[in-house]
């Protein structure tokens, strides 16, 4: 039997696609989740999925303890890692919360892996590494600074595994920048269900049409883009998740990948909410306010490294995309509480 995988943070919304798709592919995966910002629930439509054999616990990875016990119950081929925290405002507000959750832990986990000899790791980075980037598509070796707290820790992280490799060459390592993720998983089981207020683009608009919001607020319309709206590059969460099954095959020896995640195409606040509307069939009341400090015009991938290195290209469309995320809202109007 294949060895299983540890997926940090596989409850959450990327999480759990990526455990879809490794159970697809017949690899064993096993779920290590704190829920600090996700639910329980998902496991029982993870399991309607077939997406096993998975086996869930519920523990930290602050927690080395607990990490430690894991690692010795299982012999673990390889992790990967999405837990952490997510929101750059929340960020902002709580500097040390995230850096004591996302690089601590960070740490921790990769203490724990290299005492059991399990020296294998997908990290989940974020295009945030860029801040404001000089020119578009962003190319890997862009400059890298960072914006927010946040952005930082992943920064942090990144580079504790660049040293980490450059000491330690037996480490098989894959950073991935992920892009805006969207969309959810065809079956309308899984997706995006965030606390309170939604922080991306994408739930916010599928909320405005369910009702549950009056309108969808558009910081800024005069960008220096086509329509004056910001321009984001927006990819299917099931196209991320197959990244993540990509990079785990390409570390099939000792080595140290960095690899955007995204289409390379821009598209613009205002094309997202046109083309929902159209897609589904659904008017997103909206209205132009202000633009956000730290916003940015432009910022999208330049994906030909993941092409090069992985063999991983995005294959769903935004039409695809705005109409598997409304599926997942209208099926879910309470999220993961919806009943079954």
């Amino acid at each position: 039997m294949t060895h299983p995988i540890l997926i940090t943070g596989g409850t959450g919304f990327i999480g759990s696609h990526t455990v879809v798709a490794l159970a697809e592919a017949g690899q064993p995966v096993v779920i290590l989740d704190n829920l600090c910002n996700s639910s329980a629930k998902v496991l029982d439509r993870l399991a309607r999925l077939n997406a096993s054999p998975i086996e869930f616990v519920q523990a930290d990875i602050r927690d080395s303890a607990a990490l430690d016990t894991l690692f010795a119950r299982y012999q673990f081929a390889g992790v990967i890692h999405f837990a952490g925290l997510k929101a750059v405002g929340e960020s902002v507000a709580q500097p040390l919360r995230y850096l004591e959750n996302n690089v601590s832990g960070t740490l921790n986990l990769l203490q724990a892996m290299d005492r059991a000899n399990v020296r294998r790791i997908v990290f989940s980075s974020s295009a945030t590494v860029y801040g404001d980037p000089v020119s578009v598509p962003i190319p890997e070796t862009a400059a890298l600074t960072a914006t927010n707290p946040y952005g930082r820790t992943k920064l942090m992280c990144e580079d504790a595994l660049r040293e980490l490799h450059a000491a330690d060459p037996r480490w098989r390592i894959a950073i991935l920048r992920y892009f805006n993720p969207v969309g959810a998983h065809e079956s309308g089981l899984l997706g995006e269900a965030p606390n309170g207020i939604p922080n991306n683009l994408m739930p916010y608009i599928t909320q405005v049409a369910l009702g549950q919001r009056a309108h969808l607020q558009i910081f800024g319309n005069d960008y220096d883009t086509p329509d004056g709206t910001g321009v984001r590059d927006y990819l299917h969460v099931s196209d991320l998740a197959a990244g993540h099954l990509a990079a785990l095959r390409a570390l099939n020896e000792p080595k140290l990948l960095t690899v955007n995640l995204g289409t390379g195409r821009g598209v613009s606040v205002q094309d997202m909410v046109d083309t929902f509307a159209r897609v589904n069939g659904v008017p997103i009341p909206h209205q132009v306010v202000p633009r956000r400090p730290g916003d940015v015009a432009q910022c999208l991938a330049d994906p030909r490294q993941a092409k090069a290195l992985l063999n991983w290209e995005t294959l769903l469309d935004l039409d695809r995309m705005c109409a598997d995320a409304w599926r997942w809202q209208s099926m879910n109007p309470q999220g993961f509480d919806t009943p079954l």
